[in-house]
């Protein structure tokens, strides 16, 4: 089965997409600055600054959730439970997102999303987290 592949792809696109968002939030905050936007009588730094903290943390968390397929598709082995939740909750995200693309965006920014969302799914799904069956000769006990 092709599950280690599929683990690096899924991990080298959320590492893109972490250092994309953090552009993007980087670009949105110099705007904000630059322009002197304020929203409901908010400094324009206060803008900035809280574009530039939310796109680093959320390129942090997906970092910390590429490491867990880039793991899985070196070892060939799954996530554990902490993985396996981080990896989950990043699919929630990218549904979501990807539900909020196709109204806000368009048609391709969706295709990308529900991309992600299928390779972190895919690798959730083939390491599936259940232990092998010891495999035993006929006539013996199995050890446990």
């Amino acid at each position: 089965m092709a599950r280690r592949p599929v683990a690096l792809v899924a991990a080298i696109v959320l590492v893109l997409e972490a250092f994309g968002i953090a552009f993007v939030n980087l670009i949105l905050g110099k705007v904000a600055d630059n322009q002197n936007m304020s929203l409901a009588g908010l400094r324009p730094s206060a803008i900035s600054t809280g574009s530039w903290i939310a796109g680093g943390l959320f390129g942090v968390y997906l970092l910390l959730c590429a490491f867990f397929p880039l793991r899985a598709g070196i070892t060939d082995r799954g996530p554990g439970r902490f993985g396996r939740i981080l990896l989950i909750t990043c699919a929630v995200v990218h549904g979501v997102l990807g539900a909020l693309t196709l109204g806000l965006v368009g048609w391709p920014a969706f295709a990308a999303m529900i991309v992600v969302l299928g390779l972190i799914v895919l690798t959730l799904v083939a390491y599936d987290g259940g232990r092998p069956e010891p495999v035993v000769a006929e006539g013996t006990p199995a050890a446990v």
